[in-house]
């Protein structure tokens, strides 16, 4: 019997600017592994677009979802980022079907997301820390980054180049201190956007 393996994971939970993506990826762990699939993060940016349309030619199932950062805000401020992963997962397990799904887990306790996971989306669930070693994870976490790269790309053609995104970033904190990227692009919820406002976080997102 032939079991449908389906790999979840994501890209952009920890930047201050720009969207998170989830994607999923169901297909043949070998057929994924001879294309050269590992965990986005120790490849290329030019390796990654070359294994983008391989894997969707070749897996099962891909899709993916982009959550915008005024989501994030909403979810961080009452401390249920975790939560809002899990519902966009099982939402993307409702339109990929397998007999079990691999997820990255944002959770340090990886069973206690698998619980939580399998209540909302009825499936089989292995949750793990460093999931990528799973061919499905690994081609979910390079759609995933590519879907990403792809919308930070389209925010700097029309605001220009603040960098990574990410708070260790000096271009991205001089751009916010500048006031240079939209409202809308910015998680006022995180730390370092509430540093450059002076704290006045409430304030801030009520503008």
């Amino acid at each position: 019997m032939f079991v449908v393996v389906a790999g979840v994971d994501e890209a952009g939970r920890g930047p201050v600017v720009g969207p998170m993506v989830l994607a999923i990826v169901a297909g043949d762990g070998e057929a994924l592994k001879a294309l050269g699939v590992r965990d986005s993060k120790t490849l290329s940016r030019s390796a990654r677009e070359r294994l983008y349309p391989l894997i969707l030619k070749s897996a099962k199932c891909v899709n993916y979802v982009v959550v915008e950062p005024y989501l994030i805000d909403r979810w961080t401020a009452s401390h249920k980022l975790n939560l809002l992963e899990a519902e966009e997962a099982a939402e993307l397990m409702r339109i990929c079907d397998a007999d079990v799904y691999y997820v990255d887990s944002p959770d340090p306790k990886p069973e206690r997301f698998a619980q939580l996971l399998s209540r909302m989306a009825g499936r089989r669930i292995v949750a793990m820390n460093k999931a990528e070693r799973i061919p499905q994870v690994a081609a979910a976490s390079i759609v995933a980054k590519v879907v990403r790269d792809r919308l930070v790309d389209m925010l700097k053609a029309e605001m220009g180049d603040f960098g990574s995104g990410y708070p260790s970033d000096g271009r991205t904190i001089a751009a916010l201190r500048a006031s240079k990227i939209a409202r809308e692009c910015v998680r006022h919820s995180w730390s370092t956007s509430r540093r450059l406002r002076g704290g006045d976080l409430d304030g801030w997102m009520s503008k």
